[in-house]
């Protein structure tokens, strides 16, 4: 089977990258991922002073005491972990035509996304978004497979999770209305659209489960690409009955073949399993072996595409922020569908 492409190509200079925050997300892939690269890490701010001093020491830089030294920073990529409510007046403190990458998702909803997009339009700035599964080593493979059209024309996508989230791991979404689709499944949605692009429509709904707190943790949702693409995400964050039966993995059938996707890191989390790929061409299926997992293979693929930018060697930047917008427009729709009634079944009193 030809060689698939797994890997962004880093230039031969990074350049540094100043950090918005220091919460988990940023120890855990931020800077394990951009110390893999080489990326000099100029500094760390965040309010909690004291939380930016402890992870600064840690990592071997500084960090700063004030958004103005933060920002003040020449020659460097802002990245942006932060809550999605920080990001649009993070955005108004950066300096205009800055280059910056923001953790997804692209605000809590549709509304502040547009307040987001329009500080980027009007300050000039070349923003990404870190929506990452489409830099995994396994989205990349898959991606270079349908660009060679070893699978054909796509025909079918189905996403399967029966999961046993610990959601109790993030308590700032405890008590939010929306979780699920907007903070989990987004990425599966922005997976969709880097393969199909964006649907005509989408059936949705999204609940929460008894057991849980949690205000939604299952979706079912149904992607509109027309007659000749059947398209499905089913999701459940609660089969809760012990690892042999719990899945999550992605199905993708073309005319002349078909692809599985694995994706570990979910199986008992946040430990992890190794990510799979799998084609099947000429009826045999064949593991492509990959150089890497979801996290944190897909933060170095996503921040070297950025590095590659800033450098000149790529023209545009792949999920840029006006591209997520459109996964946020999904996601929008996808809530607005479950809030509304399913259609109806005759009675047989309406006979």
């Amino acid at each position: 089977m030809t060689e698939l492409r797994q890997t962004i190509e880093m230039p031969e200079t990074p350049t540094p990258v100043v950090i918005f925050g220091a919460g988990s997300i940023v120890t855990d892939a931020h800077l394990p991922a951009y110390r893999d690269l080489g990326v000099p890490v100029a500094g760390i701010y965040d309010p909690d002073l004291a939380k930016a001093q402890k992870v600064a020491t840690a990592w071997g830089t500084q960090a700063f005491e004030t958004l103005e030294d933060a920002t003040g920073q020449d020659g460097t990529i802002y990245d942006l972990a932060v809550p999605p409510t920080a990001i649009a007046q993070l955005l108004e403190a950066l300096p205009d035509g800055a280059i910056a990458i923001i953790q997804k998702p692209l605000g809590s909803d549709l509304a502040e996304a547009d307040r987001i997009i329009s500080v980027i339009r009007r300050k000039g700035l070349k923003a990404a978004v870190n929506f990452q599964l489409r830099f995994a080593p396994m989205s990349l493979a898959l991606k270079d497979a349908v660009s060679q059209g070893i699978l054909g024309d796509l025909v079918d996508f189905d996403a399967w999770l029966a999961l046993d989230t610990p959601w109790h791991l993030w308590e700032f979404l405890l008590k939010l209305p929306r979780v699920e689709i907007l903070l989990h499944s987004i990425h599966y949605l922005d997976f969709v659209r880097d393969l199909f692009g964006n649907p005509k429509g989408v059936h949705a709904r999204t609940v929460g489960h008894p057991t849980s707190t949690v205000s939604n943790t299952r979706s079912a949702i149904m992607l509109d690409y027309g007659d000749d693409v059947r398209c499905n995400l089913s999701i459940n964050h609660n089969h809760a009955f012990g690892r042999k039966f719990q899945a999550c993995e992605f199905r993708i059938c073309g005319t002349k073949g078909a692809a599985y996707l694995k994706l570990g890191v979910n199986l008992d989390y946040p430990k992890g399993e190794p990510d799979e790929l799998w084609l099947n061409t000429d009826g045999e299926w064949r593991q492509v072996p990959l150089v890497g997992n979801w996290f944190i293979a897909a933060f170095r693929g996503r921040f070297a595409q950025v590095q590659r930018f800033a450098a000149g060697l790529d023209a545009d930047l792949e999920g840029a922020a006006e591209d997520a917008w459109h996964t946020m427009a999904l996601v929008e729709a996808a809530y607005q569908s479950s809030a509304k009634p399913m259609h109806p079944i005759k009675e047989a009193a309406d006979v």
